[in-house]
């Protein structure tokens, strides 16, 4: 499966009010996001990733030890990063964090209050 760039779920100015400006989006999702899609497919083309899932190829090439391994895990995983930024944050709501995440903190923290002081402190 080769890496797609997706749309972002709102518009390149819906977050300017949060501070984040059109221009800043457009850089970070349509070149920046963008350019870890195009190499990411470059990387896999023709190897044994080619036709994984995302998911299997962060997993299957992390501390994989070759230098073309370490190449496809860094444009994979900061794909994967991306299109979870961009789906968690949103203009003028606050979005759910997956019950997953929300466990693993209260489990570390305490509370997702405790770790919302310490991130900030």
């Amino acid at each position: 499966m080769s890496f797609t760039l997706p749309d972002l779920p709102y518009a390149h100015d819906a977050l300017a009010a949060l501070g984040m400006s059109k221009e800043t989006l457009e850089y970070h999702h349509d070149l920046h996001h963008k350019a870890y899609v195009d190499n990411g497919n470059k990387l896999i083309a023709g190897t044994e990733w080619d036709g994984k899932s995302l998911e299997d190829i962060v997993k299957g090439t992390y501390k994989a030890g070759a230098v073309a391994q370490n190449g496809i895990f860094n444009n994979a995983s900061q794909h994967w990063n991306h299109m979870q930024f961009w789906e968690m944050m949103g203009p003028g709501e606050n979005k759910l964090m997956p019950g997953a995440l929300e466990a693993a903190i209260v489990e570390s923290f305490g509370s997702v209050a405790k770790f919302k002081d310490d991130f900030a402190a």
